[in-house]
């Protein structure tokens, strides 16, 4: 593979269990390359399929990383990505972008100045089940689309059955937990699917007893930019924490019928108008790993050839833009709009 000639230099950065999991397709991809690893903690012992492990941000820097994954909590990325961008590290962020938007703007702009890739970590959009699902709608398979829905959730104590869920990121405010942002690849994926979103109402609370500081349910309607007959979809995304069967859907209705995502299984299953029941147009089932090692490659592919990645940092950017619209509405009970995306688009190369 030719990237794992160029690239020898890389480090990840956090070493929770999405961390783990790119260091470990790090090492798969790039079995010669000398990865390292930058934890908050100091390193008593070198991880897994790392050569070696930093315990600050300068030790990492003067690694001279051709390449970072930035897997810690969502809080702390900013810092970490404008640091290794300065220095010409190409990053792979992973999702969110950040818990908010503060410096965000900075990174992009850093990374246009000093011609470093910045991929956000939607990896949802590698599946090919949802990328077939897009297909088929941009194929009019069931007509002008009128309506969408798209719901996602999983009781949160069985997400690592093995860990207390109470110390996990997803509880904890301060690491940037909650459901909207927890399960944002559903925001990311309706925006690159529908088009941009305008404006947002929005409902975040907690309605469960879990031991937790941050929301549980984010019930949001989206209303999408204007076609060009001068009509507006209208969706909505339900995002919990709460539920015991989980679920992963995306149903868009239109004028000749519906189409449904399974993200859990990789089918597609079309309801043509005048039917009785549901038929399966595409099923494919992917292991874990799959969307993530189909990440890694396009990563690598972008920062040896400097392309612009598929989700961008302004990508990134823009999903945050669209949870500030929702925490906004939410609190004020009214509509919200959403700040449009900018152009053209930055933090990609």
């Amino acid at each position: 593979m030719r990237s794992a000639v160029l690239i020898n230099r890389v480090l990840i950065a956090g070493l929770g269990s999405i961390g783990m999991r790119h260091l470990r397709l790090g090492r798969e991809l790039l079995p010669n390359a000398d990865i390292r690893v930058l934890r908050h903690q100091e390193c008593m012992s070198i991880p897994e399929h790392a050569n070696g492990c930093f315990s600050s941000l300068q030790q990492a820097i003067d690694f001279a990383p051709q390449i970072a994954v930035i897997a810690s909590p969502a809080p702390f990325h900013t810092a970490a990505a404008q640091a290794l961008a300065q220095v010409g590290t190409h990053l792979l962020v992973e999702k969110p972008l950040s818990a908010s938007l503060d410096g965000l703007r900075q990174l992009l702009e850093t990374c246009c100045e000093h011609r470093t890739v910045l991929l956000t970590g939607y990896n949802l959009r590698f599946l090919p089940s949802l990328q077939r699902f897009r297909d088929l709608l941009n194929e009019n398979v069931v007509g002008k689309i009128v309506s969408v829905r798209c719901e996602a959730g999983q009781y949160l104590p069985a997400w690592r059955p093995d860990a207390d869920y109470r110390q996990g990121v997803s509880a904890r405010q301060e690491l940037g937990g909650g459901a909207i942002l927890e399960l944002s690849h559903e925001l990311d994926y309706l925006r690159w699917i529908f088009g941009e979103v305008e404006w947002v109402k929005a409902t975040l609370c907690r309605q469960s007893g879990l031991e937790i500081n941050v929301e549980d349910t984010a019930h949001l309607i989206l209303g999408f930019a204007f076609s060009a007959d001068g009509r507006q979809l209208i969706g909505t995304a339900n995002l919990d924490f709460v539920r015991h069967d989980t679920t992963r859907l995306c149903t868009a209705i239109g004028e000749n019928g519906s189409l449904r995502w399974n993200g859990l299984t990789g089918v597609i299953d079309w309801f043509q108008a005048g039917a009785k029941e549901w038929e399966e147009l595409f099923r494919h089932q992917h292991k874990r790993d799959d969307s993530y090692l189909a990440e890694w490659q396009h990563f690598l592919e972008c920062a040896n050839e400097l392309k612009t990645p598929l989700i961008s940092g302004e990508d990134g950017l823009q999903v945050l833009q669209i949870v500030e619209a929702a925490r906004k509405a939410s609190e004020s009970g009214s509509r919200v709009q959403v700040a449009p995306r900018q152009a053209p688009s930055i933090g990609a190369v």
